[in-house]
């Protein structure tokens, strides 16, 4: 009879182990860290209607607390630095760090966290505050999980695509000139796009959620 029990206790509490596996319980929640040679944060705006510029940071850095079986994310956080936007272009560079638009000077960092997300299929819905040039606003990123993959030196890597749209006003970018035929010279609409790379932090025991 008591070995009877004790199997029985036995097969109870591999079910739950199971069970618990199967819901995500004993999912593991690792920070992974963007990998700036694969990645980039970039954005595109509208120049005289008729185009399109674009532009990228070169620095910053971020991470992501993700578990990638579960697709579940805890927290998405990260830094970029203004002064390292890049459009190709010397003096548009230099006027793009103004006061007119990042104000470097006074400004040198804009920062981006997470605050809640949805997912539907293989799209997710990202809800966060980005701060920029002192202002902080909510916006959405539509973005996907590209799957997770190890590389010859032993690093588990996973990637990510994001997309949203802001207003460059609500940040306090007001600089425009009127065209003669009645157009902005710069639009309003800033589309943001992203393509990130991370790696899991070697030695993260993870946690448990």
């Amino acid at each position: 009879m008591k070995k009877l029990t004790r199997v029985t206790m036995l097969a109870v509490t591999l079910s739950l182990i199971v069970l618990g596996h199967s819901q995500g319980v004993l999912a593991e929640m690792a920070r992974w860290n963007v990998d700036h040679a694969h990645s980039t944060v970039g954005f595109q705006v509208a120049h005289m209607v008729i185009s399109k510029t674009n532009g990228k940071f070169t620095e910053y850095s971020g991470f992501i607390e993700v578990d990638p079986d579960t697709q579940k994310v805890k927290a998405i956080e990260a830094v970029i630095q203004t002064k390292s936007v890049f459009t190709d272009h010397q003096k548009r560079d230099k006027h793009l760090r103004s006061p007119d638009f990042f104000d470097v000077e006074n400004h040198p960092t804009m920062t981006y966290k997470m605050k809640s997300y949805k997912k539907t299929g293989d799209t997710y819905t990202v809800l966060g505050d980005l701060t920029l040039r002192g202002v902080t606003k909510e916006i959405t990123l539509a973005g996907t999980f590209n799957g997770v993959a190890k590389d010859p030196w032993g690093n588990t890597r996973a990637g990510f695509t994001g997309e949203g749209t802001i207003n460059r006003k609500d940040f306090g970018m007001k600089f425009s000139a009127t065209l003669d035929s009645g157009g902005l010279l710069v639009g309003d609409e800033v589309k943001i796009k992203i393509e990130v790379e991370v790696i899991k932090e070697k030695g993260a025991s993870g946690k448990k959620g």
